[in-house]
């Protein structure tokens, strides 16, 4: 419990440095660029765009149901997966790499070096709460009011958050020692976007109660149907399935435990790989 304390206690010591150096690495990411941050926001609407395309023009998608027998517009249903994947994919990338590429600057720096994954991630988050907003405007003038289920979205935000940071110390760590960790992660995470429900119901193509029950064990799941029966308002989804929250949580918090022992037992020697 002493390595889960010592990791809590630095992300609140450093908190207003790690706001500070998230915005500033989001700007300094497209400093180069005419549009600047625009772009952040610019890159995942064209894709979004691109999918829905494919998977909802070409394929003609019917209407998705929901709980309660909600029938959601394929297009909303599709881009609501889409922009909490897009937060998910872009978090673990960049966190996992995110102490390697900064060795240089952490060696001259009296910093702890937990935080620089949480920069990772907030920086995306910022992006993420933009897309959130627009998605808000998108669903609202298509007939879908804001409704009192948004509360939900702020405990899946905290949610994603912390699943995020649990799994970049484990990433991050590795990447360090392991260059090929980076790589697999991307492999891997390019897979799930296929077997979790953002493209398409995985009960129209996974048939079978055990395999559905197996899919649903990606907490990624979790996260992008509570994301969407806050938005559509179907119903309170963390309290409706509080077996799956119970999961959800423990397996955050244990990889949570195996990510902060890893970080402090290693930390120290980070700077041997420069």
């Amino acid at each position: 419990m002493k390595s889960i304390s010592t990791i809590i206690r630095e992300q609140f010591q450093h908190f207003y440095l790690l706001l500070r150096l998230s915005q500033y690495e989001l700007k300094s990411q497209n400093k180069n660029n005419y549009f600047g941050t625009i772009w952040e926001l610019i890159n995942p609407l064209i894709q979004i765009l691109i999918y829905w395309f494919v998977f909802g023009t070409i394929r003609s998608r019917a209407d998705v149901e929901m709980s309660n027998g909600f029938e959601a517009p394929y297009i909303l249903w599709m881009v609501c997966g889409f922009m909490i994947w897009t937060f998910i994919y872009q978090s673990l990338i960049q966190g996992s790499k995110s102490i390697y590429t900064r060795l240089r600057m952490l060696s001259k720096m009296n910093f702890p070096m937990s935080v620089i994954p949480n920069i990772a991630i907030f920086s995306q988050l910022y992006i993420h709460l933009s897309i959130l907003l627009i998605v808000i405007i998108l669903f609202n003038v298509s007939g879908i009011y804001i409704n009192i289920y948004y509360i939900q979205l702020l405990y899946y935000l905290f949610a994603t958050v912390t699943l995020l940071f649990a799994i970049s110390l484990i990433t991050s760590t590795l990447s360090t020692l392991i260059r090929d960790v980076h790589m697999f992660l991307n492999a891997t995470l390019r897979m799930f976007l296929y077997v979790s429900p953002i493209l398409w119901p995985v009960s129209n193509f996974f048939k079978g109660e055990k395999l559905l029950t197996l899919i649903k064990l990606n907490p990624f799941y979790y996260l992008i149907e509570g994301y969407r029966a806050s938005l559509f308002g179907t119903e309170w989804y963390f309290i409706e399935h509080i077996n799956y929250t119970l999961y959800f949580w423990a397996l955050t918090i244990v990889l949570f435990i195996i990510g902060a022992k890893l970080h402090l037992k290693f930390r120290e020697h980070f700077i041997d790989f420069l």
